[in-house]
């Protein structure tokens, strides 16, 4: 595994939260957000018979639905190196543009930067 010794502790914090809520359920993707305050959610991806949820989506609306009023970052765990579209949306509306994320590999080694 390769840790993210080179990133900031906070956004290390939020890979090891990602990585956290993907394994507990063995989701395709973990995601986890830091709010303005600093304070931190996670989420994986949903996906059953009804209901599909991404990773980021229930990440930012946990944050959304606990008062936040931005996000500092956003960090994506799973085989992607992208957000799609819904999920750019969704950072957009609690962050606004310019939110740096992250996508970072199973082993939690950051494969690519971006903003929102």
């Amino acid at each position: 595994m390769t840790d993210p010794i080179d990133l900031p502790a906070e956004d290390a914090k939020l890979v090891t939260l990602a990585r956290g809520a993907r394994g507990r359920v063995g989701a395709a993707e973990g995601a986890a957000v830091r709010d303005e305050t600093g304070r931190t959610y996670s989420g994986a991806t949903v996906a059953l018979p009804g209901l599909a949820v991404s990773a980021v989506a229930l990440a930012v609306a946990q944050a959304a639905a606990s008062g936040a009023r931005g996000l500092e970052a956003v960090v994506v765990v799973g085989a992607g190196d992208a957000l799609s579209g819904s999920d750019l949306d969704a950072v957009r509306a609690l962050g606004g543009p310019g939110v740096p994320v992250l996508h970072a590999a199973p082993d939690g080694s950051v494969v690519a930067r971006a903003g929102s």
